[in-house]
């Protein structure tokens, strides 16, 4: 049959970056996340290995001690964006640091904490080709992941400041040493459930025939 393609570009295009609509109150059931977990595996991997692994934390301690981390990374990097986005006049990087630094504040009091991990380590100073592989083996279903999240009124976010502190949440988790952690979700119901398409360029801006060239309308 063929997709409903309003709908399915609907979720494509409104399945937002949520922060602070991100409700901390609300219990998100196990059920979920495993539904969510379950269509995330239909995502490619390369050679096919499927080495997706996802830690699901809700244990208040140790997402605790997660945003410990997350905020003695994210500190000087969120205030210095600030910084920079005022000088700049640059409004909407600025809302979207601001947003940051509200998550990075309550971070422990989101339900769950989902982080997606793939087997394997990638080799000091790998390749380009090698590095496109591995992480293009787990993050097509991360997305497939906030996807599905997105479709049940559930909101996510990538965040990437607790890998400062791997090693760390990898011994309080528990993950093995030929396990990558490759990014922190929040995952919360959403307060509210309409989210808009966010302004981009025309396509044409940004796409190139056959040879890389700046596009005639570009600006």
């Amino acid at each position: 049959m063929p997709f409903d393609l309003e709908t399915t570009d609907r979720l494509l295009s409104t399945t937002r970056a949520v922060r602070k609509r991100l409700d901390l109150e609300r219990e998100v059931p196990a059920e979920l996340i495993h539904d969510c977990i379950a269509l995330s595996q239909q995502a490619p991997t390369g050679s096919n290995q499927q080495g997706w692994r996802w830690l699901v934390v809700t244990d208040a301690d140790k997402k605790q001690a997660l945003a410990d981390w997350y905020r003695q990374a994210a500190g000087d990097y969120l205030a210095a964006g600030e910084a920079q986005a005022r000088a700049a006049g640059h409004a909407q990087t600025g809302r979207v640091l601001e947003s940051a630094k509200y998550l990075a504040e309550r971070l422990q009091d989101v339900p769950v904490h989902v982080i997606p991990c793939i087997k394997g380590k990638l080799p000091s100073h790998a390749p380009a080709s090698m590095q496109a592989g591995f992480y293009g083996s787990i993050f097509p279903a991360i997305w497939s992941f906030q996807l599905a999240l997105r479709a049940r009124g559930l909101g996510s976010v990538i965040t990437s400041f607790h890998l400062a502190f791997a090693d760390e949440a990898a011994k309080l988790l528990g993950i093995p040493e030929d396990v990558t952690q490759a990014a922190l979700l929040p995952v919360a119901w959403t307060v509210g459930d309409e989210f808009k398409p966010a302004q981009r360029r025309p396509p044409q801006h940004i796409t190139y025939w056959n040879r890389w060239k700046q596009p005639a309308d570009a600006s």
